[in-house]
């Protein structure tokens, strides 16, 4: 049978479905609340991580800490020590040094000579510069300190929570470029020379794509923002505890012989003091000097190890893949096995982005987490009910089975009595021919009715299953009730009960199974036989009304009252009165009744008063069909 299949098929189409939907429930989140999601995660896999000691670093930082300020009075006569300390590096010949102090307002004229003169004696100079103004003006540094020197903007980029994960590689108003302090410094630090950029037309969330920039034999990856027209690379920070400590330029002017430690690096002169609130960021470490994060920026590429994101595509297959995973493991495996595989995979959803940081990947933790937190809840949830629904079909079957073992003991005691009764009288006692032949006449034909039985019962079980489809025979309704009238007559004349089939009408046809619907009219003619006192009567009855025909059995038997009329076709459901009649039953044969001419597409009347009999009345819609053939004589 094909009924099987199909639901099946629809059950795994559902299934698939509800997983579908929960991929798109969890983009969907992602795509509104991924990025903070996105950017803790981040943070915290950057705390979480304990990274091998970096190679010996190129920069190092000359800071301008609360000790400097205190000897200078503060951050306006801070140009007499830069003065000091550039004079002071001169013979070490530092790589690059790199101010992130801006120089754009007038000091003191004899400061502001010494310190244009000692940034002219500085090979390899970068100067800060920002836009203002709403990027409509760069502060830019004094013409008598810029001279021959580079210019990098040091402003910052600061996520929508305030942390500083990227720097800007460039910045530009309508008229000048500029690029970034640590991009100067450098290209400074490779020879100076102008850097080859080019896309790489990956596409990530947010309207990103990715680029390059190829500074001799490194090639920096940049994610570029065509409607902000802006491009920016992750900086990748190390903890406090392996990054250089930074040089104190008060001690360097103490100490003129801690200059040997700038020689041949790049050096980021900057403020790093806690009272210049203006010049610290908020990094996934805390709060961090603006001079260190440049520093830092610059490190990365010198080390090349940049942090590079992971495309759109691949987030989204890894994604769905894990998902896959996930429905398959709470579709083919058993119990706690299916729930620990969830768990797993789970866990998976949290690890494989860390995996991919220790890989220098970034791969957004919101998608992956939340396709496979709600991919697991979808699954497990239908895994639960598919579960609950199987028991409840195992119970049923398992109900079904033990009804079936109460209907073969209920409908099949007869003529198994009649077998064994008739074979102890062959076997003990020495009968005639005549006699011999009778039983063994009645012996055979309770064995063929009691197959006839086994057949019906399996073929009502099949068809409430759904199992099988309904046979579309011709029935005679006349012949029929003759039929199950001439069988029921030896039970009756026992108790000396009176059947009267009142005339049936030659056309009254029906369409459908003949042994079910035969079945159906005998059992009902046996009941009203059984549970009818002795010396009544029992009729039959059949007519047509419009396009429904009816078939009636009425008797004079105990009856029923209203309550038990409505339960009568439950299984196992018998009146009290029909359990003190003496009469043997299960209560099972009603239901079957009903079954059978539920199938028919028909309906059964029952009408009943206690003591006063009671009627059922099978109705079903008239079929005709041509050549009606008479029902074969049942032995």
């Amino acid at each position: 049978m094909r009924v099987p299949f199909r639901l099946a098929w629809n059950s795994t189409a559902s299934y698939l479905a509800l997983l579908a939907a929960s991929f798109g429930v969890a983009l969907f989140v992602s795509y509104i609340f991924g990025p903070q999601i996105n950017d803790y995660a981040y943070d915290s896999m950057f705390r979480a991580y304990r990274p091998p000691k970096p190679a010996q670093p190129e920069s190092v930082v000359l800071a301008i800490d609360e000790l400097t300020l205190m000897d200078c009075g503060g951050i306006r006569g801070i140009r007499r020590p830069i003065a000091q300390a550039m004079r002071l590096l001169a013979p070490v010949k530092p790589k690059v040094v790199a101010v992130d102090v801006i120089l754009a307002d007038s000091g003191n004229p004899a400061e502001d000579a010494a310190l244009a003169e000692a940034f002219h004696a500085t090979p390899n100079l970068v100067l800060s510069t920002e836009l203002i103004d709403g990027g409509r003006i760069w502060e830019d540094p004094r013409p008598e300190f810029a001279g021959g020197a580079r210019l990098g903007h040091v402003s910052t980029l600061m996520d929508k929570d305030g942390v500083t994960r990227s720097i800007l590689i460039d910045q530009h108003n309508a008229r000048v470029q500029r690029r970034a302090l640590a991009l100067e410094a450098f290209l400074l630090s490779r020879g100076g020379r102008t850097p080859r950029e080019s896309l790489t037309f990956t596409r990530f969330r947010g309207g990103l794509v990715s680029a390059e920039i190829q500074v001799g034999e490194v090639t920096v990856p940049v994610l570029e923002d065509r409607r902000e027209h802006r491009r920016l690379m992750r900086v990748r920070y190390f903890p406090p505890d392996l990054t250089v400590a930074p040089v104190s330029m008060k001690r360097l002017l103490d100490d003129p012989s801690l200059a040997a430690q700038f020689a041949g690096k790049v050096v980021f002169v900057g403020v790093t003091a806690n009272s210049e609130i203006h010049d610290r960021l908020f990094t996934p470490f805390g709060l961090t000097p603006g001079t260190e994060i440049n520093a830092a920026a610059f490190e990365t590429m010198a080390q090349g190890m940049f942090l590079t994101d992971v495309g759109t595509l691949w987030e989204n297959l890894i994604s769905l893949g894990l998902l896959v995973a996930i429905g398959l493991a709470f579709r083919h495996l058993p119990g706690w096995w299916a729930y620990g595989t969830g768990g797993l995979l789970l866990l998976g959803a949290i690890l494989i982005p860390y995996l991919f940081f220790l890989n220098l990947r970034v791969f957004p933790f919101a998608t992956l987490f939340l396709v496979a937190w709600l991919g697991t809840l979808t699954a497990a949830s239908y895994y639960h009910l598919v579960v609950r629904r199987n028991l409840r079909i195992e119970q049923a079957s398992r109900e079904r089975y033990q009804q079936a073992m109460h209907f073969v003991t209920h409908e099949m005691r007869t003529p198994l009595s009649a077998i064994q009764g008739s074979s102890e009288l062959i076997s003990r006692y020495l009968l005639t021919e005549e006699k011999r032949k009778q039983i063994a006449l009645l012996i055979n034909s309770e064995s063929k009715r009691l197959a006839r039985m086994v057949e019906i019962f399996l073929n009502v079980e099949r068809l409430s299953a759904g199992q099988m489809e309904l046979k579309q025979e011709a029935i005679s309704v006349k012949q029929m009730m003759e039929l199950c009238v001439e069988r029921v007559s030896p039970l009756a004349e026992r108790k000396h009960i009176v059947i009267t089939l009142e005339p049936v009408p030659e056309e009254l046809n029906l369409t459908g199974d003949r042994e079910l619907v035969e079945y159906a009219c005998y059992n009902l003619l046996t009941n009203a036989v059984k549970y009818s006192p002795q010396r009544t009567a029992v009729t039959a009855s059949a007519w047509k009304d419009d396009s429904w025909i009816h078939i009636a059995v009425k008797d004079q038997g105990i009856g029923m009252d209203q309550k038990e009329v409505k339960h009568i076709f439950q299984k196992f459901y018998r009146t009290k009165k029909a359990e003190e009649s003496g009469e043997a039953g299960t209560g099972i044969g009603l239901s079957i009744v009903q079954q059978i001419v539920d199938q028919h597409g028909g309906r059964i009347d029952v009408t009943s008063r206690p003591g006063a009999g009671s009627c059922f009345t099978v109705v079903m819609a008239a079929r005709v069909a041509a050549g009606v053939p008479a029902a074969a004589k049942r032995d």
